[in-house]
């Protein structure tokens, strides 16, 4: 792989992290309310998924969802469902004042971030799909074991450091100050991004 192959998968990588999704919105929300630690756990999750719908692609998932587009199909219905189950409950208890909005210890726990942070992602099959564009446009098959596996280091490393900048941006006293005295207008809006998202993965 040359360097300006590895350039442009990097470019593209990072691209894919920054793009306003799932996963992003869940990393705001997460620093807004349970704070940057919790927020870094979530973004790890996040990157776990990612490394996952990569390892995928490169055994050549696109190949069984072209021959079988209902998998594909199910996996959509099934990350839709889920996206829309968060963006119902965020709707639910947008007036709920934010110190007792559920019974969950706030902030949770590492792992429990960890695991939203992985479903959030994995909600979302069209990464494999977004992947395996990618692989396709930048890796050949002579392409050494080490290299796939700096690759995937890569995504890694785009997906934990971009979820957890937005996760602290979030987390800030001014920005937390604003979110409490706008909560049921905040949290509607991320439910129905979230909605319009599980829409949206589903339609195209």
């Amino acid at each position: 792989m040359s360097l300006a192959a590895f350039l442009a998968f990097a470019g593209l990588v990072i691209f894919a992290a920054v793009s306003p999704g799932p996963a992003v919105l869940m990393s705001a929300r997460t620093g807004l309310t349970e704070g940057f630690r919790t927020g870094v756990m979530l973004a790890l999750g996040i990157a776990s998924g990612a490394v996952i719908w990569a390892v995928a692609a490169m055994f050549g998932l696109h190949l069984v969802f072209d021959a079988a587009p209902s998998l594909l199909w199910v996996l959509k219905i099934g990350g839709a469902a889920y996206l829309l189950w968060m963006a119902w409950h965020l709707w639910r208890d947008a007036k709920v004042p934010f110190v007792t909005q559920d019974s969950r210890p706030v902030p949770r726990s590492a792992f429990a971030a960890f695991r939203l942070g992985l479903w959030t992602n994995l909600a979302n099959p069209k990464a494999a799909v977004m992947f395996s564009s990618i692989f396709l446009g930048t890796l050949d098959a002579a392409t050494p074991v080490w290299v796939l596996g700096l690759l995937l280091a890569v995504i890694f490393a785009a997906e934990a450091v971009w979820n957890s900048l937005v996760a602290r941006i979030f987390s800030l006293d001014r920005t937390r100050a604003r979110y409490i005295s706008l909560k049921t207008v905040i949290d509607r809006s991320f439910g129905g991004m979230l909605a319009l998202l599980g829409v949206k993965i589903v339609a195209t």
